[in-house]
């Protein structure tokens, strides 16, 4: 009897351990909707706003800031008073820096080059700080040509207060760099358009310093939203305590291009998910934009022939090649939770798309 009813069982032990399994996967494979202080994506080539969300909050930007570090690098070399291959002596405030850096010593000398590129893919604070120094005699000298061109821009509700977004050392927020999703925006629209970001922000791993003593820094950008979602090949991620987790991504299908920002992303319940809840909600917004906006006119007849939009339902060639992120690329969120104090964020709305005409100068937060 007793061997019947143990034959009896083991079949339901073997269903339910399965069932769990298959709960505890289908748990993982669908985290739970995180947070965010506001978003908003555009089209690069019209400057419509595809669709948005509180996109004039106010918000620490993080170490997207280094962007507009980067805008006014631009000038500077555009300029003439820089070029890439101007050396650059490392100090001991450079070096002060930390947070993410390349580990810079005052005994070191590098180039402009290779200091955007420490800037752009590791984040490097330190690399920030000594390039501001060298453009414009001082880190404050430089700040004022941040702001100025964030002025030019039409960012008119920002205000850049360091050249790497570092918080400040009273850690106040209102005391610290400060901007909107709209406004960073505009930025990348410019930098886009304008400048060679692209050929920094798309490079995912890099080796600093290779010729150190104390050996080079492989640098693996902190987008890693690049290689593996079509199209994506830029711009800047951030992250602070304040600011939560910050991402500013840009990417190409069809000969469209369109730019999304999400400002002040926490995980469920506002946890500190290492950008996982912030990824995943722009994963959603890059594929469901590109589904709402038509492929690039072509001219099919040569000269003097009208264009039309190419239709087609098949992606192009380098979209086919990248694979649908899957949850396992993403990083588990752990349980650590920011403090109160930080900046507020509103529960995820119903993505629903539509084109509304480009704002000239933006709304008050």
């Amino acid at each position: 009897m007793k061997l019947r009813f143990r034959l009896f069982l083991l079949p339901l032990l073997a269903l339910a351990a399965l069932a769990h399994a298959k709960t505890k996967a289908a748990t993982h494979a669908t985290p739970a909707p995180g947070s965010y202080a506001g978003a908003i994506v555009i089209d690069v080539a019209t400057g419509q706003t595809i669709w948005e969300d509180s996109a004039d909050v106010s918000n620490p930007p993080a170490s997207m800031t280094k962007l507009m570090t980067f805008a006014v690098l631009h000038d500077k070399l555009a300029d003439g008073s820089l070029t890439l291959q101007t050396m650059v002596q490392v100090d001991a405030a450079d070096a002060r820096m930390g947070g993410t850096q390349v580990y810079l010593d005052p005994r070191e000398q590098f180039t402009v080059e290779e200091l955007i590129y420490a800037m752009m893919i590791q984040s490097a604070n330190d690399a920030a700080h000594a390039l501001a120094r060298t453009a414009a005699g001082s880190v404050e000298g430089f700040v004022e040509l941040m702001n100025a061109k964030a002025r030019a821009l039409g960012m008119n509700s920002t205000t850049f207060r360091s050249p790497h977004g570092l918080p400040p050392p009273s850690r106040r927020v209102s005391e610290g760099d400060l901007s909107t999703p709209r406004d960073f925006a505009q930025l990348c629209r410019y930098l886009v358009q304008n400048t060679d970001v692209l050929k920094y922000t798309s490079v995912r791993e890099r080796a600093f310093g290779a010729a150190r003593a104390k050996g080079p820094v492989v640098m693996i950008n902190h987008n890693k939203l690049l290689g593996k979602i079509a199209g994506v090949d830029g711009l800047k991620t951030g992250y602070t305590e304040a600011a939560g987790y910050c991402l500013s991504a840009t990417a190409e299908r069809n000969g469209r291009r369109i730019v999304a920002v999400i400002m002040g992303s926490f995980g469920p319940n506002r946890s500190v998910d290492k950008g996982r809840a912030r990824d995943l909600k722009m994963i959603e917004l890059i594929d469901r934009a590109f589904a709402g906006l038509p492929p690039k006119p072509v001219n099919l007849g040569g000269a003097g022939a009208p264009a039309t939009n190419a239709v087609t339902s098949a992606p192009t060639a380098a979209a086919d090649a990248m694979p649908t992120v899957k949850t396992a690329d993403l990083p588990p969120a752990p349980a650590a939770r920011p403090s109160s104090d930080e900046s507020s964020t509103a529960k995820e709305p119903a993505v629903v798309f539509r084109v509304i005409p480009p704002v000239t100068s933006p709304k008050k937060p």
